[in-house]
């Protein structure tokens, strides 16, 4: 097209920093120009579109986690985790285990501690560094039991379907409902991520509190 435009062969043009351009020359002309000489065309040369068919390629999978709380301070410690997942055609069971794992330190990170904090009056982010944001690391990662029951996916050759994503998104309400249940005997149906220790410890002594007046 640009070619075209300025009249040369396409083998005589070079394109650097957006621009078409007859080397050793002054004539040259931008993509953006040429898509704006026909952006009123009712059909752009430009214009391409692709489907493919995704419905049949994600994962699933079911998740159980045991945590135990630490009533004099909040504290969640995970005790088992186990995860049964179908991520279709397994081609490499140490990579696969490897983006499980890695999903799942992300969803114990956002359900355990993982927090942006500004400062409601200034806007100013208070938790930009490590120093205040909290990391999930080695410690929290709990005993794991991971489990293929791979079902192949019609969707595309290989059978294959995500894995990562099956770690970090069953992860947070397997974590969520375990840390609630914990809570449910001491009639506590309800608090707001993270479970910080902090948040986890007020949560109990405001029900205690509450009990015993």
């Amino acid at each position: 097209m640009a070619a075209k435009e300025l009249e040369v062969g396409a083998q005589d043009l070079t394109f650097e920093d957006g621009q078409f351009r007859v080397p050793g020359t002054d004539v040259a002309m931008s993509l953006k120009t040429i898509i704006q000489k026909h952006a009123g065309a009712a059909e752009h040369p430009l214009d391409t579109s692709a489907t493919i068919d995704t419905a049949t390629a994600f994962p699933s999978g079911a998740h159980i986690a045991e945590v135990e709380i630490d009533p004099e301070t909040g504290t969640v410690e995970i005790l088992t985790y186990v995860a049964v997942d179908d991520c279709g055609k397994v081609y490499n069971h140490a990579l696969v285990e490897g983006q499980l794992q890695g999903g799942l330190m992300q969803g114990i990170g956002q359900v355990l501690g993982e927090h942006i904090v500004y400062d409601p009056d200034t806007g100013q982010l208070l938790s930009g560094t490590f120093m205040d944001y909290f990391m999930p690391r080695a410690v929290n990662l709990p005993k794991i039991t991971l489990k293929d029951m791979p079902v192949p996916s019609p969707a595309n050759p290989l059978g294959a379907k995500g894995a990562g994503e099956a770690g970090a998104t069953g992860s947070i309400p397997a974590l969520a409902n375990a840390v609630l249940d914990a809570l449910k005997p001491l009639k506590i149906h309800r608090v707001e991520m993270p479970f910080t220790p902090s948040r986890i410890w007020s949560a109990i002594n405001a029900q205690v509190a509450q009990n015993t007046r």
